[in-house]
Formats: C-alpha cells, structure tokens, sequence
C-alpha cells in the first residue's frame, strides 16, 4: 500500500484514527520510549572560543553628586579599559562616545566577565582623579536580555561608601554579539522620552528599581577528596630531604563574585582541610551578576594552581516570586575537573578553572550561603563594600544528613565501535564514584574502587583489609574495572569479544542521604523528558505535515496534567536530617508548580488547529521552567564516571549523573536509566575533544547500571535480561557477580532501507562528494554502495544483517531497541573522509506479533545529520528489527522489491516502504549568470548549465560570451521525471556550471542542491482567487475604514489636516511636522518652512511619512524572489566549525538566476488566449536584454561604525562600486565620526553585466592605506524586475518641496501600466474622487495639482491604489514604499559580526524612459543662530567665605559659561555681603543648530595635533554659574542647567522663583527658545546639600534670553559684556 503519513505512527497500536470521533477533544498520546530519534549530542558543546564583541555607547551622565566636577567615564570589561574624553566643569556631561571590545573566548568564560563603567572626576594630568561612583553587571545579563540594553541609564554607587545612595546616573548603549546574532535597533526618536529616568533605568527584566544593598556571606567549612597533588617525583625528591611523607597540598578557597575576589587562609599540607571561615561579599540585591565562582586552589609560590571550581547560580537558589533570597546548605558541591593522576603539566588544567565538562571528581566542599539585605541608617554598619573574611564557628557532623552505605552495580553488555588508533593494545573499563565518609567519628579515609597511582596502591589494599572486618555483609571488596581484552575488528571499528561472558563491575560507598533532593529532581526531569518528547512529535507533526498536530498537542497536554500529580510525592520523609532552607523552598516552589498541571488542563481545552502553534510556544515554556527546577544546586551524591584505559592510559570517558541510576522503589522518583541496559558513548576529554578529534566515536557501550542504598540490594539485578548465570569471586557467596554468563540468546534479523540523503557535506574540492552509508548496529556493519559526485545521493538500497544477538527483556527491547549509528564517508582515494553521522531506532517486530499496519511496515523518514555539533544534511531512511522465532526465517515477511531493477547483489529497497512515484513535468527558467569567479587561474568564458533532478535533467542553452553579455538566449526548457507523490520525500535538484573549454572539455565552475522543491511546485490557479464574483464590488474607503488592510500607517488625505501646527504644550515640534501643502495660509506661529527639509521628514517618520526599516529591504519582500531566483553556486571543500575560515561565503563562486516550475503531467492546465507555449508556465515574464539604468544611491547616514583608529574614532568615507565604476568620495571623509551623514550618488550601469551593487565604508588615513570598516552588497537586478516595483519608493503623498515625488512617472502612469501588465480591468477614474480597479472601487480626496489654473487631477487617487495594490486581486501584491532600509555593514574578516549599520536606499531609473528630477538634498541644514543671555540681577545667593578683617560673611560673584567650549566671564563682585549682585552682563553665543535633530554642531580640534576638526554634536543647554572669585578654592561653585528646547518659564519675580521649577519640573510648563525667541525671568539656583543628598536652593539669577537667526544679529549687532554697539549701563 502506499506509504502515506498519517497519524498512524503514533498510535501505537492504538485503535484506528478513524473510529476515533473526530470531536475537538481527540487527544493523542504515545508510547513516549518508541523515539526514533535519539537525540545524542558528540561533541562537547562548553568550552570552545567563540568570537564576541561588546560594544557601549557612553552618551551622557547626570545628576553626578560633587561640586565643580570635570567628569569623565572609564568602561572596563575584564581587564580591558577605555576611557571618554573629559569635560569641564559640569555636572551633567553629554559625550556620545563609542567604545568596542572584540573577544575570542569560551561563552561561559565571556558571560562571566564583569563590565563596569565608573564616571571618574578628574582633576589634571598630575593627580589621578577620584571615583565618583560605578555600576557593574556582568556581560551574560546583557547577552541574554537579548543582546543589547538601548538609551538605558546605569545608576551609579560608591563602592567605597555604600550608605551614600545614588551618586549619578550615565546613560549608555549596550550590545553584546557573538557571531550571527542579529539585534534589532529602535528607530532613535526623540530624545526625551528617554530623559524619564526612573523609567528607563539600565537594569534587566523583572530587577526592581529600587536595589538594595545586601551582604552576602559564604561559610565555607571543610572540603575532602583532595585529589593526591605531588605523588610522583616530588614526593621522593621531597622525602629524601625531610625525611617524612606529609600530604602535599596546601589548599585555599577564593571565591570572585562581582568583580571582587576574596580568599579563605592557606591550611598547609593538608588533604582534607577545615577551614570554617566566611568571606562577606558587599553588593547591591538583586546582584547584576548571576554566578559565585568558588575555587579550591593550591597555594605554591610556583606553581598556583586550581584544583577545582564550582559556580553557583544565584537564579537557581533564590526566587522573586516567594520572596526568598539565596540560600544554600550548609550543604556539600561537587567539584569535576581533570583526571586525579598528578603531573606537573597537568593537560587538563582548563577543566579545573571550571572550563568544559570535568572527566573526573576532584573534592567536595562544605559552604553554606546566605545574603542579608542591609539597612544603611543603622549606625553599625561598616560603609565600605571591601571583602571580609572571618571565623566561624565548627558544623556538627550531622548537620548534611545521616551517612548511609551505598552500592553501585554496572554489567558491561557490549563493547563496540573502538575507534581503530587504539585498537590494538588490551583494553579495560573503569567506573568511579568517589566519596569521603565519616564514620562513628572516626575519619577513615576510604579510597575504594579508586584507580591506584604507584604509592596510592599500597595504601588502598591496606584500608581494604583493615575494613573487611567493618563490612556487614562479608568480606565485600569493590571491584572497580573489568579484565583487560584485547579488541577484534568489525569493519572500520573495533569491538570487545565478549560474547556470552558479561563482565561486571560493583563499588560501595558511603554518603550523606540526600537522595530525597535527587529523588524531586528525577520526579520534575521525568515530566519534562515525556513533555519535551511529545513536543518534538508536535514539531514534527507539523514539520512533515501530517494531520491533526492539535490532538497530538492535547494528549503531551493530558500527559503533563497527571504527570504533575506526582509532584506530591516530593513532600515525603520531610524531617530528615540535613535538610537545609533551600531543601524547605525548593519544596514550596515544586509544590507550587502542581499549577502547572492544571494550566496544562485548561489550555488542554483551548488548542485548536488555528492556535497549535502559539500553545505549543506556552507549552515549551512549561517545559523550561519544570527544567530549571529540576536542576539541583545542593549536591549529594557525585556523578558516575566510566573511563576506557587501553595500555595504562586513560583514552575516553562518559559521564553519568549519579540521579539517573538512582534507584527508588516508586516508579516516579527512580532514575531514568536504573536498572536498564543503555547505550553510553564515550568521547576524548578535555579540549582535544572539540573538531575533527572528537568526531569519531571512541566507543559505544551497551551497559546497566544500578546505584542505591546498600540495604536496597535484593533486586539490583531485576532490570538485567533474563537468562544468565552469575559467577561470583572463589570463597564469597554473598557478593555480588564480577561476571554473567549469557545461556539464552534472542536472535534478530535487522533490515534498513537507505533510500536517499540530501545537503550532504562537500568533502572535495570539486564541491561535491562521493558519498558511501556505513551503519553499525551491535558489532556489526555494513555499508552502501558509493555514488560518485553528488551531495544529495539515492542509494534506494536494502541492508539486510542477520543473526543479530540481542540482550535485553523481551518488552524492553521491544520499547527501547538498542541505538542504530549510521556514518556517512565520502570514498577518496586514500582513506574514506568522515562527513557526519545519526543515530536512529528500529522499529521493533516480536516474533509473535503480526506484520502490518498500523505499525508495520515502517515509514521512510528524514533524519538530521551532525558533523560535530554542526548540520551536515538529512538522511530519508526506515529500520527495522525483526525477531527471528522458533521456525527460523520462515516466519519473517518477504522482500519483495520492485522486479525491473537489475543491481546484481544489490537489493533495493522493498515495496510498501519505498514512495509511490508519478510523472512530474519540471519547467527550468534560465536568466542569466552572475559574478563567476576564475576557475583555476582561468576566467570563465562559455558557461552552461545542467540541471539534474531523479536521474533526468536538461542542459541551458550556451553562453557565447560571458563578459558581454552574461544571459541566456533560450528562456525556458523543461524535462520530464517520476517523482514520489509525498512532497516531503522528493529528492532535491541539482544545479551544476559547467565552463566549456577548448577541444570540447569541461570544467565544474560550481554547484548548487536545490534541497526543497516545494515552493515551486504550480498549484494551479488558486479557487479563491477565481470566485471573486465580478458582480460584487468592493468598496475602499480611505476615511471611514483606517484598519484596512492593517495600515499601520494611514495618511488622512484631506489638506486641512496636514498645516504644521505648533502647539505651546510640552509636545516638541517633531509630535507635529504634518505635511503642508500649497494654498495653505500660514498660521500665526507658523514653524518657518524653510527650516523644514528632508531630515525633518526623517525624523519624524515615526509618524507617516516614510517607511524606515530596521533592516535590509530584501527581508521585507521576500528577496525580491517573486518571480527571479537566485541560487548561490559552491565549490570547494565545506569548512569544519574548527576552520574558522572556510564559512560558506567563502565557497561562493557566482549565482545562478532563473526559475523553476514543477506539476505533475496529468493537470489539464488552463491555457491563456495569450499563452506562448516557448514559456511555458512563466508568462508575461520581461525579455532579459541588456538595459540601460542610472543608479540613484542615497546615502543617508552611518551608525555605529567600528572604530578604526587607535583613539576610538574613525574617518569614513564611503566607495561605492558597481560594474566598472568605481566611486571613491575621499575628499568629503568626515573627520572622527562614527555617526557620519553622507548625501547621495549617481551612477551608470547596464544590466545583467552590473548588477551587484557594493556600498563601503572606508576610514581615510593621512599615511598608508585606508582600511575597509565594512560593506554591503545589493542585488539592484532582482530589485529592478520585482513585481514589488523597488526602482522607486511610493511615497504618501504626490507634493512638491523637499517632500517632491521622485519617479519621472506619475502614479496615474504607474497605475495604468500595471494594471495592463497584471492584465486588469482598469483603471477607471470617476467622479467624486473614485477609481475603480477590477472590482475594488477606492474613494479618496482629489487634490489641486497647480494653484494659478485649479486644474482637477487624479494623481493623488492613482497613489491611494498603489498603496494599497495589495488588496487587488490577482494581480495584487506589496509594493516597496518610500523608504530607508537599514544594511549591516559587514567585514570579510570577521565574518556575521556588524561592524556598523548604514542607512540608505537605492532608486533605480531605465535610460529609456524619462529621465529623472535632480536628486533630493538630504544634506542636513544648519541654521545659523546667536543666544543672547543679559545677566540683571543674582539674589539670596548662598555666602560661604567669612572675611578674615571683619568677621561679615561675604562673596565674590561672577559668572561662566555656556557649552563647554565657549566659556564667558561677567566681571566679579567684591565682598557682596548680602548675596546680592547687579551685573548687567551680556554674554553672545554663535552656533550652528540641527532643528530636525536638536542638536548644535560644533567641529573643533581634537588635540593640537590633530590634522582637522571634528564634528561634535551636543545638546543645546545652557549652564549658568555663580562663582565665588576666591583664590583659594576653586570648587565653590552654584549652577543651573536650562535645555534650550525644554526649560521652565522663569518667575516674574524673585519671590515667586522658587527650587520647585528645577526639582518638579514634570508639572510646569517648559518652553522652548526656539519657538519662544525671546524670554525673561528669574530661575533658581540649586546644589546637592552633602549631608543628605536633598537638593536645596542656593541663589536665584535674573537673566534675559535671546535667539536670533544668523541674518538678525547681522543686522542688530550687541557688544559683549557692557560694550558697545547696543551697550548696558554699569550697575
């Protein structure tokens, strides 16, 4: 029958679907084992070095507490820091400055790393400057907030003086990316919704605002199990001088948390140290920093080294929800790291540091954790945040819990898959687990069933003795590695010969109980493991589109429900000993999450086919959250390790949670693998582990394991398959078995049917391979026959192995079949090259069940192979195991496969499982070729292409002459092939470039597999696009219908909305910029039209007006793929993960553009009156002859660009290249700027020869060559021919102005073309502002085109349709608005990391038609202004000095200052005795103002050196300031800040001026000067009172201000101070 997919799969044997009532409360539920797909990670995932980079925009600081400060701020990340410049005098500095940090490091060793940034006062060169105040998280936080904090204020605090609270606020950009992450900017609008402080407060999700200061103190009390340091040759060397053997270890603990690091005291030579003391860390709650890195070390002035590390994560031992900070223990940790033998150079040191997984036990430490929060008024506390450490009293013996005996039991099933290097020597297995134990008081020192290194063997086999007599059961000895074997081949790999001889293992041991913690973490895990199981088959439901993905959801819904009813059971044997506060929480939070259950109840009921995919997002955040609970942070029982020694040297190892083997007589609480035969591979340590090395198995081991208390022994053997015999050591009955002899065998016979692969791996330099399938099954193996040259191979080939001995139940087997590994190579000459491996199940048949459905015969399905821990392609295949009976192979079903084929010995694959074929016709569009590379030396000349699909193809016509020409004379061909019915199952299609040389030879120029062909299969015209009835007429109207079509953005179309109206409220300009349009009167305070330009409109896009998008264009329209496809062309070998340089870009050699078109033949297809049979499918597609196009680049600004020089800033300019031409604006670089503005570009190019466009962005240098910052490349020839129409944005409005319709067409133009292209009925302009297209009659308000002849046009009704083009039928799609799109600027270096963001777009104009308007100005204009300020009168200004003579309180006044660079002085004011002062001083600022952006541009020199200005630009705020003229202290000093575009009004009088226009200033009204021009008052002086950090009013100052453009104060001239022209009388 034919393999359909249907549910049938996973109803296990279940009833058939159809007798199921299809009602929507159907739920599905499997067999959770029956996986197929083992999901087995090879490669060591931690550890290896990725590349990072961090970059922080410092832009501004606040409220910084300190008088006369000259701040500046210093962002460090680990050991590097950078600093800002420094600026004078202010409390509120604006920088804008960009630091970036790269990083090649481990993830764990990057997200620990502490990022601070600190706002340092600093004085002058000689003294260095005193800390303000700092703030510190570390760079995970930031990582996972999804890689970026944006316009976030950092609050700052003095470490020193922790009672002091806030010392200021800096507001920064944060991004942390590693290679391929994308962050999504927000479009920056204005300003000042990010002055809100509070609000935006740079801290992650879900941290209050308000943090407090907390101590946290962690005791650490004793550690033991000190892995035996100096043994070797120190030893003796130390023993012949001291003549004694003391232990030679002087361990301590240091303990980094937050950028601080505190150590405990040095217990000299001593293996099992007692420290009891508390180091006390200072930090603020919750901490910003979510690990405790704890280090055991050993002190040596040589050679310091660590002997162990464990993190402790604050999330996981603290909660928000219940309130309880983090505890811990008193309780033992774990520590693992590298292997226990001593060497001087130990190999593995990393592992020790707390990097990758640790191949060994190194110690256990006793800690226990606690954090307080602090009170900072009371007056015991001491204010700093250094780090203490202090004695603490000695923890009774009982306080973990009670010592019990535990025993641990492993057989050794099978041994395979050895790799070959270490084949030939004996080999042997260990397992360890080690422990400590205290016993009746007295410490014995048990090392059992540890390995022996030279002295320590001695000492083992004297412990062993001198414990027979304790050991209650007999003289039980562990026996802890399985006799040495030498290995005999299978194939490629080798195998341990044990046939029916089973060796076994057994170690006892004694440890705290603790089980019950691990006891609630199998109960959690075992939830999660069958929730996240029955997820994957939700996911793959709806993957491989089989029906009713909803029922499946609702039975993991059902299954999760009463799964949660065992939490329950975690609420036993409560009093235990050793129970900790943590124990009594964790418990809570389990407990709690029984709600879990019952939310999984309800949302049961609510999953419907519509919602499948949002319930399974909910769902999967069940599953997260039941995984974090079920992570233990109190350790009891250390992990299993199982190392493979060949000749005395440990070669690969596996590691097993002690909790999984743990066994428990409740089914719930024991450990997944207890008592069962699992299938472990083992894998090289350490860093030798990661690449290539690590790719082949070590070994694969078949084996049972079983952990539990000593008195629970009886039925540690039950798991085991039946049918063994044990044989004990001579003379002890009572032991356990050292091995197992096998009397019964169960014999299997194991079909798989490789059918085909795809994207496989390029394994040669042609950029393809010769693929060959080796599958391993037991010990033995296989493989298929080789298929030369293809990444995408059909083998269609039937492995059959037989006799296979298995061992295990019966029913276990038939649930859990042993794991199937298939390898794929590719064949070369010398050795076979390893291009990726999977791992599957078989399908398991007993003998006395029936062969069929629903079951049987099995499905073909794809599974994902990994090459390392990357996808290498995906394999289609089905297995399964059939078990041989009592009448032999009788019994078994037939093969019968299909009888045309003659193969020889080759059996393909049978009927029932192989896909069911039909005919398929394949139309193959052929464009053009692109950008070919030289192949071998040689350029490309007369390409072709083959394309191949299933065996049948079909070949392009020839290019005669690539470089004049790159197209393809012949459009379209088409070829004919059987293909499978089942889409999913069809085999990709290959792209070949062949380059025809002289004397008829050919060379591969590239590749490419199409792998899916599902988005080019015709599905015939769509019915819904049929059954628009053209009776029915639809009606769009734009006023009374905004929400059609979801516009986000709809413009009311009426003029009398769109006057620029300026309203006084605290709404800036930017809230208002409306359009205006002709005929208008000017309101009263009009904004002057002329200080309105293209940026205006930028800015206020937030609005309407233009489209800005976060990203390229591209990914808004689907690449401009509508009916053009590009296909990337490869060659050469694939890159490893290791071989950080060969990325796929690299592989790139050209495109391939065209089409492709699949539909099975029988289709009666339509035929068009217009149908051209040459086409084929692909009508009215353009002719691809060469054209003419004048390329319009807009180049409108540059953000976060990498700095590229050495002090933090770079020069850009910007190359743009297309074809031939090349345009290097070198002249017009924008001096240290990495926010530069361009403007815009014209160039000349014919298509298809130009077609990619680059835009780059260089850093111009005096000397030397300039560097490449990064660069973007365009596809402008999709974009040209896209049906989205992308040659020129439609705008909102059809106007005139800075805001000028672009394109040489009019929209009625527009219209009308498209609607004769799409073949519409159409356009029909109406009366009344109508137009009616096909069905769709839209209404929107006719404009005044030309105001002298009030001529009526249709322009503006054309665009109302463009806009909404995607709402016609048929024809209909999106067209590209007027917009800019944002690139990521990328360097060949460094590859997927940004190196800036560049905003642009393109409009592209045919030669042929009319040519285009001049291109927009959007160089921003800078208006001209002068700010007059007359200082009148200062009163009540706070006296400081008393004078010496006369004993009166008197000060000198005088006043400085606007921007930093343009300081002014009023004369000064002896002696004014009462705070007094009339000055009548006129200060005259000129400076150059952006209105659209709120900024004044100020360039000036950066140094004396420096070779030209630079461009700052700041916000406008004026500082006044009151000095006292008293040489003595320079730092007195009162100030206030007013922000020229929002300040308050000042008070008519000096009574009425008060501190509450400075501190309240949300409720008073602000004004801006610039709308204002002219404005006169009193406004408050104010300074932070140093006792208690209020603020409080000091002075008052009467001043005048005044704007006037540049043309103004021409005209009216002022002096300065009190000079002429225009003077001041003196006071």
């Amino acid at each position: 029958e034919p393999a359909i997919l249907e549910t049938e799969n996973m109803l296990m044997g279940g009833p058939d679907p159809d007798t199921i009532s299809l009602a929507s409360v159907t739920a599905v539920t499997t067999n959770v084992s029956n996986k197929s797909k083992p999901d087995i990670k090879m490669e060591p995932s931690s550890g290896r070095p990725m590349d990072y980079q961090v970059s922080v925009t410092v832009i501004e600081a606040r409220q910084l507490v300190g008088l006369n400060m000259d701040p500046m701020v210093c962002v460090e990340i680990g050991d590097e820091k950078k600093y800002t410049s420094m600026k004078e005098s202010t409390n509120c500095p604006y920088y804008n400055e960009y630091f970036v940090f790269d990083f090649h490091i481990p993830p764990d060793v990057m997200f620990d790393k502490i990022l601070k940034v600190s706002v340092i006062h600093s004085k002058n060169l000689l003294r260095s400057g005193t800390l303000v105040g700092s703030f510190k998280m570390d760079v995970g936080t930031v990582y996972f907030q999804p890689h970026q904090f944006y316009h976030k204020w950092a609050l700052l605090s003095d470490p020193d003086d922790i009672t002091a609270g806030c010392k200021g606020y800096v507001k920064c950009d944060i991004t942390v990316v590693a290679k391929g992450d994308t962050i999504k900017t927000p479009h920056k609008a204005n300003e000042s919704e990010d002055d809100d402080i509070e609000r935006n407060l740079l801290l992650p999700e879900g941290v209050p605002a308000e943090r407090q200061w907390a101590r946290y103190y962690l005791k650490i009390y004793k550690a033991e199990g000190l892995p035996r340091m100096n043994t070797s040759i120190m030893a003796n060397v130390k023993k012949a001088f001291i003549g004694e053997n003391k232990d030679l270890v002087d361990p301590y603990v240091q303990v980094l948390f937050a950028g601080q690091k505190g150590k405990t005291s040095v217990q000299k030579s001593c293996y099992e140290p007692i420290w009891n003391e508390q180091i006390v860390f200072t930090e603020m709650f919750p901490p910003l920093c979510k690990r405790m890195k704890i280090q055991i070390r050993d002190s040596d002035k040589v050679n310091d080294v660590a002997m162990g590390t464990h993190f402790l994560d604050l999330k996981k031992i603290s909660n928000d929800g219940d309130k309880f900070l983090p505890t811990l223990g008193p309780a033992w940790v774990n520590m693992y790291g590298s292997t226990r033998t001593y060497t001087l150079m130990d190999e593995y040191q990393e592992l020790n540091e707390g990097l990758g997984e640790g191949v060994s036990f190194r110690a256990r430490l006793l800690i226990s954790l606690g954090v307080e929060i602090l009170d900072p008024s009371s007056p015991d506390i001491t204010s700093s945040t250094e780090v203490q450490v202090e004695g603490v009293p000695n923890i009774s013996e009982t306080a973990t819990g009670k010592v019990e005996d535990f025993f641990l039991f492993g057989s050794f099933l099978e041994a395979t898959m050895i790799d070959r290097k270490i084949g030939d020597k004996p080999i042997s297995f260990e397992v360890t687990i080690y422990y400590g134990n205290e016993n009746d008081g007295v410490i014995q020192p048990k090392t059992k069933g540890k390995k022996g290194d030279g002295a320590e063997e001695e000492t083992e086999l004297i412990h062993n003795s001198s414990e027979e007599e304790m050991d209650d059961d007999g003289d039980l000895t562990s026996v802890s590695t399985t006799p040495p074997m030498k290995p005999v081949i299978t194939d490629n790999y080798f195998h341990l010969p044990y046939f029916e001889r089973k060796p076994c293992i057994y170690i006892k041991s004694w440890w705290q109980d603790q089980r019950r913690r691990l006891y609630n973490s199998n109960i959690i895990d075992n939830i999660a493991n069958k929730l996240e199981d029955g997820l994957n088959d939700v996911q793959e439901i709806i993957k491989t589109e089989k029906t009713y993905p909803e029922r499946r959801l609702r039975g993991v819904l059902e299954e999760l429900s009463q799964g949660c009813q065992f939490i329950a059971l975690a609420n036993k044997d409560h009093n235990q000993s050793g129970r900790t506060k943590l124990d009594r929480e964790r418990l809570k939070l389990c407990l709690s999450e029984e709600a879990i259950g019952q939310q999984a109840k309800t949302m049961r009921t609510q999953v419907k086919k519509s919602t499948v995919r949002d319930r399974l997002k909910l769902a999967q955040n069940f599953h997260t959250k039941l995984r974090f609970l079920a992570d233990e942070p109190q350790h009891s029982v250390p992990d299993v390790f199982i190392w493979m020694i060949s000749n005395g040297k440990r070669i690969a190892y596996a590691r097993v949670p002690s909790k999984d083997i743990l066994y428990s007589g409740i089914d719930e609480e024991r450990g997944k693998d207890c008592g069962k035969v699992k299938t472990i591979f083992l894998r090289i340590p350490g860093k030798k582990g990661f690449g290539p090395a690590g790719w082949t198995v070590q070994s694969k081991l078949e084996i049972y394991l079983w952990l539990g208390l000593n008195r629970q022994r009886k039925d540690y053997l039950s798991g085991l398959p039946n049918g063994f015999e044990e044989n004990k050591l001579s003379g002890m009955p009572s032991s356990p078995p050292i091995s197992l002899t096998y009397m019964v065998k169960q014999i299997f016979q194991l079909r798989v049917h490789m059918y085909q692969a795809r994207s496989l791996f390029a394994a040669d330099s042609t950029g393809l391979s010769d693929p060959f399938a080796r599958v391993f099954f037991s010990t033995q193996s296989q493989v298929t026959e080789v298929l030369a040259e293809t990444l995408c191979p059909t083998w269609d080939q039937l492995l059959v192995f037989e006799n296979v001995e298995l061992f295990g139940e019966a029913y276990e087997l038939r649930d859990d079949p042993p794991i199937i590994v298939i390898e794929l190579y590719d064949q070369d000459t010398g050795k076979a090259d390893f291009m990726g491996r999977t791992f599957a199940k078989p399908l398991v048949k007993m003998a006395d069940e029936h062969y069929g459905p629903p079951r049987f015969p099995p499905q073909l399905e794809y599974y994902q192979i990994y090459r390392g821990n990357g996808a290498a392609g995906e394999m289609l295949a089905a297995f399964e195991l059939l078990q041989i009976g009592p009448n032999g192979k009788a019994d078994l079903p037939p093969i019968d496969g299909p009888t045309d084929m003659d193969r020889g010995p080759i059996l393909p694959v049978p009927l029932g499982i192989r896909p069911v074929l039909s005919k398929y016709r394949i139309e193959v569009l052929f464009w053009g070729l692109r950008d070919l590379k030289r192949v071998n030396l040689a350029q490309v000349d007369r390409p072709r292409v083959d394309i191949e699909c299933a065996g049948k193809g079909v070949q392009s016509a020839l290019i005669p002459n690539y470089k004049k020409n790159p197209n393809f004379s012949t459009l379209v061909k088409w070829f004919e092939v059987d293909l499978p019915e089942n889409e999913l199952l069809h085999p990709p299609l290959n792209i070949r470039v062949v380059d025809c040389r002289a004397f008829g030879r050919y060379t591969l120029v590239g590749s490419n597999a199409v792998s899916s062909l599902r988005k080019f299969i015709y599905r015939g015209s769509d019915k819904q696009a049929n059954n628009w009835s053209t009776t029915e007429i639809i009606v769009v109207s734009m006023e009374t219908e905004p929400a059609f079509k979801k516009m986000d953005t709809v413009v009311k179309l009426d003029s009398s909305e769109a006057v620029i109206k300026v309203e006084d409220d605290d709404k800036d300009e930017k809230g208002k910029k409306k359009k205006r349009k002709k005929g208008d009167e000017p309101e009263e305070e009009e904004l002057d039209e002329s200080m309105l330009d293209w940026w205006s409109k930028y800015f206020a896009s937030i609005e309407t007006l233009t489209e800005v998008y976060p990203k390229e264009l591209e990914s808004e329209f689907d690449n401009f793929e509508d009916w053009l496809h590009t296909f990337y062309l490869f060659r050469g070998k694939g890159g490893d993960d290791d071989d950080q340089n060969v990325t796929d870009e690299d592989r790139i050699v050209g495109k391939f553009k065209g089409s492709l078109c699949m539909y099975k033949v029988s289709d009666d297809l339509p035929r068009d009156m217009s149908f051209d049979s040459n086409l084929g499918m692909f009508q009215n597609i353009p002719n691809n002859d060469p054209v003419n196009v004048l390329v319009r680049i807009y180049v409108v600004r540059a953000t976060d660009l990498h700095p590229a020089d050495i002090n933090g800033k770079a020069d850009p300019y910007i190359a743009i290249k297309l074809g031939k031409t090349e345009i290097k604006d070198k002249e017009n670089y924008i001096s240290k700027q990495l926010n530069p503005l361009f403007g815009s570009f014209d160039v000349e190019a014919t298509f298809p020869m130009d077609s990619t466009l680059t835009v780059s962005i260089y850093d111009w240098d005096l000397v030397g060559t300039d560097d490449l910052i990064g660069e973007t490349k365009v596809d402008l020839e999709n974009r040209f021919y896209s049906k989205h129409r992308a040659t020129c944005g439609i705008s909102c409005n059809y106007a005139h102005g800075y805001n000028v319709w672009r394109d040489p067409m009019k929209p009625t133009h527009v219209l009308a073309k498209l609607c004769k292209d799409g073949k519409l009925d159409g356009p029909h302009y109406g009366p009344g502002g109508r137009v009616k297209v096909e069905n769709r009659v839209f209404m929107a308000p006719t404009e005044i085109e030309d105001e002298n002849l009030k001529k009526q046009t249709d322009e503006h009704l054309a665009l109302t349709v463009l806009r909404h083009w995607d709402g016609i039928p048929k024809a209909g799609c999106k067209l590209v608005p007027e917009h800019v799109e944002t690139r990521p600027l990328l360097h060949p270096d460094k590859p997927g990391i940004e190196q800036g963001r560049i905003e642009m777009w393109v409009d592209l104009f045919p030669k042929d038609k009319t040519a285009p308007g001049p291109a927009l100005d959007i160089s921003p204009r800078k208006p001209k202004f002068e700010l007059r300020v007359i200082i009148w009168n200062t009163d009540e200004v706070v006296l400081e000095d008393d004078d010496i003579f006369t004993g009166e309180k008197s000060s000198d006044i005088f006043w400085l200052k606007g921007q930093q660079e343009d300081k002014q002085d009023t004369d000064v004011h002896y002696h004014s005795i009462t705070g007094e002062g009339n000055f009548n001083w006129r200060f005259i600022y000129p400076f150059d103002y952006l209105v659209a952006e709120e900024k004044i541009v100020i360039s000036k020199k950066e140094s004396m050196f420096a070779w030209d200005e630079t461009e700052y630009k700041i916000p406008p705020r004026l500082n006044l300031q009151v000095w006292d003229a008293d040489h003595f202290s320079a730092d007195d000093f009162l100030a206030i800040e007013l922000d020229l575009n929002r300040f308050p009004r000042g008070a008519k009088t000096a009574k009425q001026c008060t501190i509450e226009m400075v501190t309240n200033e949300a409720e008073m009204p602000l004004v801006s000067i610039f709308k204002q021009k002219r404005i006169k008052g009193w406004w408050p002086f104010v300074a932070r009172n140093e006792e208690d950090d209020e603020f409080e009013l000091t002075g008052k100052v009467e001043a005048e201000l005044h704007l006037l453009t540049g043309e103004e104060a021409e005209k009216s001239p002022a002096g300065d101070g009190r000079n002429e022209p225009d003077p001041l009388e003196k006071p």
